[in-house]
């Protein structure tokens, strides 16, 4: 008997040991393994200058080609430039570099990198000569003493995806023309960008509520934007500007319209900016939407949803890169609460105050159950991050009373909370489709209340786009606090209930009246207009739902609801059939 599980425990180890080679080797060839797993996102180095660029491409038909270069010399930026999606090559751009203190004689310094079929054109006699390299790549080195202090010295490398690709990054440039790469007509091109002279920390922006007292909020929810242009869902109309209908361009033509009309002070993105599935790089996909707001000088903060981080970047390396982007107010959070994206931003009082005017919470909803057999459906806010939540909130509250008007606090959020669900809650804007909230009430919406939250928007569920008032209790019908969903702004997203049309949901702040307005702005239609204008919050507090000509309030069951759930279920219960 001890022999059997002897040999048994022997065989196991070594299919284990087995498996484990075969996929190290797979791996570190083709990337077998989840892009999280390598941390996909390029790495900056200050003080590192590039001596030297390459490609190298490796086939399963040959046995001798290799993806790896020799570690010592060569660092390899870990984006399959065919992005995994060949069955036999792949390709990776390697880069050299050193410490500029360790050049020696005779070392050269990248000055300048091109991509095309020809070389590029000299500039003068005495310009150093260009180099070819695989795929179209050409680089330009110098051995001159200080040319490593040059502010045109390459500094690193990345790859982006598509021909709509754009930088965001402060000191990067695309380099022009795509790599010469077989894609072929499924696969979108590849674009090499560059940074000349060392990575600069940006300051932080420093959000103010504008000399009339006045500071305007932007939602932006559930982008879905792609590696590429991707594909529009139940587009109305199905065609856009005479032809053939693209998810990402027309998302944020629309995106750009309604800031240029708008002209926000804050933007919020509140999750699904990156539509997992569509997007293997997401940096390609954030930078679409990074770039118009930092062209715009416009200070905003970002969270994350359920699509975000499948398939593609982890959230927490997606976090990172858009911490160090211009005009980013993101946060990570602290690293002992649940989730990634839990913090709060001061929107500072007019003039040269320090007092917090208006604060906004932020929270990580997660994505998916991961008790998916008891509670089916959508993850909840966890414990720990209501008291992080609580314990914030109560410390920050002296500082507020500092201020001489009248402080509030908002909060916003991927998932909608459960108290969503409740239809008898007074409403006002489209309910479509059911509520995907979480089945478990962690009790995540009694505790914004008992902080003094005044209103909680949300996206997930696309053609949703109501605001509804909670009340304090079935005792008590106080008004709570207004619950708002933004509605889904892009194309690579769903949108199919009742011909739906896209939006964004904004938000007019007036801290002279302790006001809060909201509205909704269409990409098709009556696109000028302020669809569902209402004020929600009048003397800091939630203004109840006006009922005209002495209406009774309409609260017939929207789509998906078969009892009123939400407020009826005390935290820690499961909601009732219905709810998500």
């Amino acid at each position: 008997m001890a022999r059997r599980i002897f040999r048994a425990i022997i065989q196991l180890t070594s299919a284990a040991a087995f498996t484990f080679l075969v996929i190290f080797l797979l791996d570190r060839n083709y990337r077998v393994l989840p892009n999280a797993i390598h941390g996909y996102m390029p790495s900056h180095h200050p003080g590192l200058v590039v001596t030297d660029v390459t490609i190298a491409t490796c086939s399963s038909l040959n046995i001798f080609s290799s993806c790896d270069l020799d570690p010592k010399k060569w660092h390899r930026l870990d984006k399959d430039l065919y992005l995994g999606k060949t069955w036999i090559s792949s390709a990776y751009i390697f880069v050299s570099r050193k410490h500029e203190e360790e050049l020696a004689d005779g070392d050269k310094v990248v000055m300048d990198i091109s991509t095309g079929r020809l070389q590029p054109q000299p500039k003068g006699e005495s310009d150093d000569p260009w180099e070819k390299r695989p795929n179209g790549l050409w680089i330009k080195r110098s051995a001159k003493k200080q040319a490593s202090d040059s502010s045109s010295a390459v500094t690193d490398i990345d790859v982006l995806y598509g021909d709509d690709a754009v930088e965001a990054r402060d000191g990067w440039a695309i380099t022009g023309t795509p790599l010469l790469l077989k894609t072929g007509s499924k696969l979108p091109c590849v674009q090499l960008t560059i940074r000349r002279g060392p990575h600069h920390e940006r300051k932080k922006p420093v959000p103010r509520i504008n000399d009339n007292g006045r500071f305007k909020i932007l939602q932006i929810a559930d982008l879905h934007l792609s590696t590429g242009v991707g594909k529009c869902r139940e587009a109305v109309p199905d065609t856009y500007n005479g032809q053939k209908c693209e998810a990402d361009p027309r998302t944020l033509d629309f995106v750009t319209r309604v800031l240029d009309d708008e002209k926000p002070d804050f933007v919020v993105l509140s999750g699904d900016q990156v539509n997992g599935d569509t997007a293997p790089d997401a940096s390609t996909a954030i930078f679409k939407w990074a770039h118009l707001l930092i062209e715009r000088k416009l200070p905003y903060a970002a969270i994350f949803g359920n699509h975000d981080d499948e398939k593609t970047m982890s959230r927490e390396a997606q976090m990172a890169l858009m911490e160090s982007l211009p005009y980013s107010m993101s946060a990570a959070g602290p690293v002992d609460v649940d989730g990634v994206g839990n913090y709060y931003v001061e929107i500072l009082a007019r003039g040269k105050s320090d007092h917090s005017a208006l604060t906004i919470y932020f929270f990580d909803t997660h994505a998916y159950s991961s008790n998916e057999r008891k509670y089916p459906g959508y993850d909840w806010v966890k414990p720990n991050q209501i008291e992080w939540f609580k314990k914030t909130a109560t410390s920050l509250k002296a500082n507020h009373e500092r201020y001489t008007h009248h402080h509030m606090d908002i909060s916003f959020i991927h998932i909608p909370m459960t108290e969503y669900a409740n239809y008898t809650f007074p409403r006002l804007g489209n309910w479509l489709e059911g509520v995907t909230a979480p089945v478990f009430n962690s009790g995540f919406h009694d505790a914004l209340v008992e902080q003094g939250i005044v209103m909680v928007s949300a996206g997930h569920d696309h053609c949703n786009d109501y605001c509804s008032l909670s009340m304090q209790n079935d005792q008590n019908p106080t008004p709570a606090m207004w619950m708002c969903y933004a509605g889904g702004a892009g194309f690579g997203g769903y949108a199919g209930y009742g011909d739906f049309i896209r939006r964004l949901r904004v938000f007019e702040v007036d801290m002279n009246l302790a006001r809060i307005k909201t509205w909704k702005r269409l990409e098709y239609g009556n696109t000028a207009s302020r669809v569902d204008e209402q004020i929600i919050i009048d003397g800091g507090k939630p203004e109840p739902l006006p009922i005209p000509n002495n209406q009774e309030q309409n609260l017939e069951k929207p789509p998906g609801v078969d009892k009123p759930p939400g407020a009826d279920s005390p935290p820690g219960k499961v909601a009732p059939p219905g709810s998500a």
